[in-house]
C-alpha cells in the first residue's frame, strides 16, 4: 500500500472513531458504486437526512453473520415463500445480503428521519449486546423490533472479507478495526441527472467538499483483509 493509500485508510479509521461518514467505492468490476458508510451507533436524524438527500440509495444496516445468527435473522430470500424469491442471477455476487426490514417498536411509521435514526442506533446497541455475549436472542429481538419496517438489515458473510468484498463486509471490517459497535449503515450514492451510480470522481469530489474521507475498497481489503 502506498503512503497515499495508507493515509486515506487512516483518515477513514479516524472518521469512524469520531462517528463520521466515509465514502467507500467498492470495485469497478463489482458493483462499481460508492456508498456512504457510517458507524450505526453514531447515526443521527441529520445523518439519515444526508443519506436520503445526498446519496439517494437504500439506507441499510449491516451486522456480522454471528450477530444475525444469534437473533435468527434469515437471508430474506430464504424467508420468503414466493416464486420471485431467490435465483437472483446477480451479475456481481452469488447472493443478496438482505435480511429482514425492521422498525424499532418505539417508532411510529418508521420512515421519518427520527424514526429511522432510532431504529439504526437500536440495531447497533443490539449488535453490541450480542457481540458481548449477553443473553439476547430472537425473542428479545422481536420484543424490540418489528418486521416489515423501513430499515433493511444486511447479513455480513461468515468469513467477512475473506468470503465477500461488498460494502457490507468492508464497512463491518472498518468498524471492527476502529473499535465501533459491530453494525454499520450503508447507502449507495446515485447521480441525480443520470439516475446511475455516482461516478467515483464525483463521489470523491463530494467527499472533499464535505470533509469526508474517500477510500477505495481494494485499499480497505489490503489493509483489513
Amino acid at each position: 500500500m502506498s503512503r497515499k493509500q495508507a493515509a486515506a485508510f487512516d483518515r477513514a479509521l479516524e472518521a469512524f472513531r469520531a462517528g463520521d461518514p466515509v465514502c467507500v467505492h467498492d470495485f469497478a468490476d463489482r458493483e462499481g458504486e460508492t456508498d456512504v458508510v457510517t458507524p450505526a451507533e453514531s447515526v443521527t436524524p441529520a445523518d439519515v437526512a444526508r443519506m436520503r438527500n445526498d446519496a439517494g440509495g437504500l439506507i441499510c444496516v449491516a451486522v456480522p453473520d454471528d450477530v444475525a445468527d444469534a437473533v435468527d435473522l434469515p437471508f430474506l430470500e430464504d424467508a420468503l415463500d414466493h416464486p420471485a424469491a431467490g435465483g437472483h442471477d446477480l451479475a456481481y455476487d452469488d447472493r443478496s445480503s438482505f435480511s429482514l426490514p425492521v422498525n424499532h417498536r418505539d417508532t411510529f411509521t418508521g420512515v421519518t428521519d427520527d424514526d429511522r435514526a432510532r431504529t439504526i442506533t437500536e440495531l447497533a446497541s443490539m449488535a453490541e449486546t450480542v457481540a458481548a455475549g449477553h443473553d439476547y436472542g430472537a425473542e428479545e429481538f422481536a420484543a424490540e423490533f418489528r418486521s416489515p419496517g423501513h430499515v433493511d438489515v444486511l447479513r455480513g458473510a461468515p468469513g467477512g472479507l475473506a468470503d465477500r468484498v461488498g460494502h457490507t463486509e468492508l464497512g463491518l471490517a472498518l468498524a471492527a478495526e476502529a473499535g465501533c459497535a459491530p453494525a454499520v449503515v450503508v447507502c449507495e450514492m446515485l447521480d441525480d441527472e443520470s439516475g446511475a451510480a455516482l461516478a467515483p470522481e464525483a463521489a470523491r469530489e463530494y467527499a472533499r467538499r464535505h470533509g469526508f474521507p474517500y477510500v477505495e475498497g481494494a485499499d480497505l481489503v489490503d489493509a483489513l483483509g
